[in-house]
Parts: structure tokens; sequence; C-alpha cells
């Protein structure tokens, strides 16, 4: 090794080290690493911040996750939108390591795309076992997930991964999440992982929000309620509002944050034999022993209950400014 590929390794190494310290769990919360595209569609931003302003999670990590519509490199262009919610519209002196995870998908099911991300679930996961798992939350490409695995297969043992993705049961589909690397997904269903799914139907059935009950639920609730309700009303009148002039009555799926409630115990779930991953993204259902967790509903009255108490805990309790908004409404 030269002494620039030492430095290299030494500097990552450390890195690691002091994430792992700042990060240990604390007693009594949910420990979590959270993969995510966010800066693609705003549900990640809806589901970044209900994940850091609950004290009911201890987040140990963030990373970004690649997406072909984001600007490239994807998963640093997701890191800076990453950076902006943490650091200026959350407030967040102290918060989480934050990675920037790989722009690229798998290029087969057997070669990890390694990068500091990648290392940290590995070294995260670490301090779990097969009684005591870290939840990996996936809401964007499962490429840094499938990477660790890759990298350390012994992880099946010390983590679970609960993700939002594929179209329904049991017909599996190209849901973007997956389509953005279905490799990952095959790596991913072939391990021995335990895996929990909110497929795209349950959320469009549970986690739809028109345009007012979006404004009604996060409009008024202070600073990043707000800055969450712009959002919202920018990409509604970006893709939503031009299909029908006069109509507001189509929903917004905030789909990510399926995730955290189904960890919350907000969701109802069922057990199915797990299925292999073709490459059309559809499930082939071979005999097996392995099992798939697939969520069946959501209690989405107690979730935005739960989303406004918490966002009004963290607001009365954190100094929280806004950067001027841009105007949105046409």
């Amino acid at each position: 090794m030269n002494p620039k590929q030492w430095t290299r390794t030494f500097v990552l190494t450390l890195l690691v080290i002091l994430c792992l310290v700042w990060s240990a769990p604390a007693k009594g919360k949910i420990p979590v690493i959270l993969s995510t595209d966010v800066g693609n569609e705003i549900d990640d931003q809806w589901a970044v911040a209900y994940l850091l302003v609950n004290p009911e999670f201890e987040v140990l990590g963030i990373l970004s996750a690649q997406a072909p519509t984001v600007s490239p490199p994807a998963a640093h262009t997701t890191y800076l939108v990453l950076l902006d919610e943490v650091e200026n519209r959350l407030k967040m002196v102290t918060h989480p390591p934050l990675f920037e995870g790989s722009s690229l998908p798998l290029a087969d099911i057997k070669t990890a795309r390694l990068n500091a991300g990648v290392e940290f679930i590995v070294q995260s996961s670490k301090s779990f076992s097969k009684d005591n798992r870290l939840t990996v939350f996936t809401i964007g490409a499962a490429t840094d997930v499938a990477s660790a695995i890759l990298n350390d297969p012994s992880i099946a043992d010390r983590i679970q991964v609960v993700a939002m993705g594929f179209n329904s049961w049991p017909k599996g589909g190209d849901e973007y999440n997956v389509l953005n690397d279905i490799n990952a997904w095959q790596v991913i269903l072939q391990s021995d992982v335990p895996v929990v799914v909110g497929a795209a139907d349950v959320c469009h059935a549970h986690l739809a929000l028109t345009l007012d009950q979006a404004r009604d639920l996060v409009s008024k609730q202070g600073p990043v309620g707000k800055w969450l309700w712009e959002e919202f009303l920018a990409q509604y009148y970006r893709y939503v509002k031009p299909i029908r002039k006069d109509d507001f009555s189509n929903p917004m799926i905030i789909w990510d944050i399926i995730t955290m409630a189904h960890t919350l115990g907000m969701t109802t779930q069922a057990v199915y034999p797990r299925p292999t991953l073709r490459d059309d993204a559809s499930f082939e259902h071979p005999q097996t022993n392995k099992t798939i967790t697939w969520i069946t509903a959501v209690d989405e009255n107690r979730l935005w209950a739960d989303f406004v108490a918490k966002l009004d805990a963290y607001q009365r309790t954190h100094a929280v400014g806004q950067k001027e908004a841009n105007a949105f409404l046409p």
C-alpha cells in the first residue's frame, strides 16, 4: 500500500470510528440508519423530517441514494438536499453523520459499490445481533444497502431492512425505488436479511393527501411545517395541478413514511414465503423456508396526528428558522 492509499484508508477508518462513537444508540430508542433519495420527490423530505424530530428513533446515520432523475452525480446532489434539510431547515447544530452514497446502481449481483456510507452500515451493525437488529430504512434505490450485504454477508444476522418499494403483492412490480436498482433488490431478496416492504398500492390507499389535506395538516405547524407545505405545493403545481385546470381533488402520495409508520407499530402486515426477483421486477415464487413481511394497511389517522405532534414538540424546544421561500403559486 503506497502512502497515499494508506492515508486515505486511515482517514476513512477514523471517520467511521468517530461516527460510531457519536451515534451509539440511546437506551430505549429504536436504532436506525436511513438510505434516502431525498430531493427526488417531496415525500422523502417529509419522511426525513419525521424521522429526525421523533425522539422514539435513534438515528445513527443517513445515506444519500442515487436516482436517475436527480442531476449527476446523483448521490452528491441528493446529499446536498439532505444537508440543507438537516442543517438549514431543521437547524440541527449536532446531527447524525450524513454520507454520500453511490451515484450508480449495482453493475451486477456480485459486486458491491463501496463508499464510506456502506462501510458505516457494516460497522454500525456489529453492535447488533439476531435478537437485537439494527433497522435500515430504504426509501430510495437500495444500492448501498445491497452493497453492505455483498461486502459482509454476515450482516444478515444483525440488520433488518424496512423499505418502500414494489407495486403490490404477489406481483412485485417496477415501482420507482426498485426500478432504480433491480440488481440491488435481487441481492436483498436472495440474502437472509429480514425484509419488510410497504408497497405502492398500500401507500395509495392510506398515504394520499389532497392539497387541502396537506395544507390543513402542516401549513400552520411552525417554520418546518410551513416549509414542508411549500415543498408539497411546489410539486403539486408542477406535476398534479396542470392535469386538471379547476380540479384540486387529485392527491399526492407521501410514500416513504410508511417505513417509519411500520416501525412505530402503526401498520398491519402479513408474512409470506419470500419471492425472488426477475429482471423485469416481477416476483417469482419458488418453494422456500424464507419469509418476507408485507405491510397491508396503515393507521393514517394515528400517523398524521403523531407527525404533527412531533413537529410541534421539536419546534417548541429548538430554534428553527427558514430561508426565504420561492413563489410557488402560478
